[in-house]
């Protein structure tokens, strides 16, 4: 019996998209700040868009305050553009080199608008986690119709591979509770 599917693979594949899915769900701001919040947030500078941290230092000085320091002096305006347009909601305030962005209290509103996006998030992750079932179950398929793999063995394999499936869609699944959760704690 040869293998037909790649375990580790799918595995590592889907581990993949969680990873993904815990990056997209740490850029979220819940009501405390986080230099994870500004991950996303693109700078056009030096003839090109590039992530904030290879322009400037971010940190957290405060509970509600994130603090920029922009490296290069030229770029000052280019980073307060790029966290203005990353649709944040968040104003930066310019002082010389460095940017100080108070995080306002988010409103009932606002939570739900990031409730919103935390599932629109997980759902990118779960289609990705079915784009790997789907490749695996079509090896499985491929494997059995060329006939390196009994119909018996393909029909216990598919099901380890909807077993794994089902397992990572209720890690996210869980994820997303947790996420949601802190987000509307007030």
């Amino acid at each position: 019996m040869t293998d037909a599917v790649d375990f580790k693979e799918l595995q590592r594949r889907m581990d993949g998209a969680i990873t993904a899915f815990k990056g997209d769900l740490a850029s979220l701001r819940t009501g405390r700040a986080s230099a994870n919040i500004l991950d996303a947030v693109l700078v056009e500078a030096y003839g090109s868009k590039v992530p904030i941290n290879q322009v400037a230092n971010v940190s957290v000085p405060e509970p509600r305050m994130i603090a920029v320091s922009v490296w290069d002096k030229q770029t000052v305006g280019a980073v307060d553009r790029g966290i203005r347009e990353a649709n944040l909601g968040l104003n930066p305030i310019i002082d010389g080199q460095n940017l100080r962005i108070p995080l306002p209290e988010l409103n009932e509103e606002r939570r739900r608008e990031l409730v919103k996006v935390a599932h629109t998030y997980a759902e990118n992750a779960k289609v990705a986690v079915r784009h790997v079932r789907r490749d695996g179950m079509e090896g499985l398929k491929k494997a059995e119709k060329d006939g390196d793999i009994s119909q018996d063995d393909s029909r216990r394999d598919s099901e380890r591979v909807q077993k794994l499936t089902d397992g990572v869609i209720s890690e996210i699944d869980r994820l997303l509770a947790d996420k949601e959760k802190e987000i509307m704690h007030v």
